[in-house]
């Protein structure tokens, strides 16, 4: 976050004209058109030589155009100070100098350059036009440059604010995302502590398969978003882990072609749905529940129903769980869309419906 904030204010600190080569044709295009400007005046109006008029316009109008540049600095060091008498005192002062030097330096060259007595009347008698211009020219540049300072100041916000909301987002996530595998890993502990006595043989291989979920999941908690067929590699480690806690009381099923594999979904998206399925259906079961997922992958979207029996005549559980509903949120974030997740009950079979936005 440090750096990239410093980057932003970095790039603020760029002269807006020599860093963007497109700004800087424009501002040699307009510069070209006052010194031609100059020149016309000086050459047909006051009919002097093509030499002294062309000597005259490059020489005040260059020199003040890298002045111009240069005032940006000036305009980025005064932007700190919030005393409006300090500022301008320090544009006045700033004026005097810049101008003065662009107005003597360019006389004395001029004087000692040409030698005609004609153009030398001409120069010293052209002092106030050209103080009027210098601070014409001097106004402007330092009103471009606060018009740019602001722009630059708003979108700096802009984009931090983006940033910011972006880091929030990922943090909010994670937050989500983390809160499943600690409540799926209680679960599993339970059953192998309780497997240890009656099953050493299953409470064994629930260990391995369970380490070998957690190894999954760890090596692949950084990601948001991910391939159905990863997902459903993961799902696969955790069902089996299930399947060895319950035994024939868990049937699963994936139907999906190859074509849906190759879909996003946002990692570990599915495991609580697969829990709630099994905390309502086969927890609260002594048949066989069968949990039945279908994935249809559209044009734009992917389609995506678990099914699950359960038992009518068994106390359920109010509320929908921390898992479901951490899930809408997860979804809200990501898609901005409210509307993903749905819940269809029956008579005797649970299924959720979820839609998953693709975005190529």
């Amino acid at each position: 976050m440090g750096i990239h904030l410093k980057s932003l204010l970095l790039n603020s600190m760029l002269n807006p004209i020599t860093s963007n080569k497109k700004y800087l044709i424009n501002y040699a295009i307009v510069w070209s058109i006052i010194i031609g400007a100059h020149f016309a005046v000086l050459h047909w109006y006051y009919n002097f030589s093509i030499t002294i008029s062309l000597t005259d316009s490059l020489l005040f109008n260059v020199f003040f155009a890298f002045l111009g540049i240069s005032l940006w600095y000036l305009v980025r060091y005064n932007k700190a100070s919030q005393n409006f008498i300090v500022l301008f005192a320090s544009h006045v002062v700033a004026s005097l100098l810049i101008i003065g030097m662009w107005l003597i330096s360019g006389y004395l060259i001029l004087k000692y350059a040409i030698n005609d007595s004609y153009y030398l009347v001409f120069l010293d008698g052209s002092f106030p036009w050209r103080i009027v211009s210098g601070v014409f020219y001097y106004s402007l540049f330092i009103l471009v440059y606060y018009v740019v300072v602001y722009y630059q100041d708003i979108q700096q916000k802009i984009k931090a604010e983006a940033y910011l909301k972006t880091l929030i987002k990922e943090v909010e996530l994670n937050a989500l995302k983390n809160q499943i595998n600690p409540h799926f890993l209680f679960n599993s502990l339970n059953s192998v502590s309780s497997l240890t006595i009656t099953s050493p043989e299953k409470a064994q291989e629930m260990i391995i398969k369970l380490s070998e979920y957690l190894r999954y999941s760890l090596s692949n908690e950084e990601q948001q978003i991910t391939t159905l067929k990863t997902e459903l590699e993961n799902i696969k480690l955790y069902l089996e882990i299930e399947k060895i806690r319950f035994g024939e009381r868990l049937n699963f099923q994936f139907n999906c072609d190859d074509a849906a594999l190759k879909a996003t979904i946002p990692a570990m998206i599915l495991q609580p749905l697969f829990e709630n399925a099994i905390k309502h259906g086969v927890y609260e079961s002594v048949d066989t529940i069968e949990v039945v997922l279908d994935v249809e992958l559209n044009q734009n979207t992917l389609q995506i129903l678990l099914t699950n029996d359960f038992d009518p005549d068994a106390k359920q559980t109010k509320g929908e769980g921390i898992g479901l509903k951490n899930t809408k949120e997860r979804l809200f974030l990501i898609y901005k869309a409210n509307n993903l997740l749905r819940m269809h009950p029956s008579e005797n079979k649970f299924t959720i419906d979820l839609t998953i936005p693709q975005n190529n």
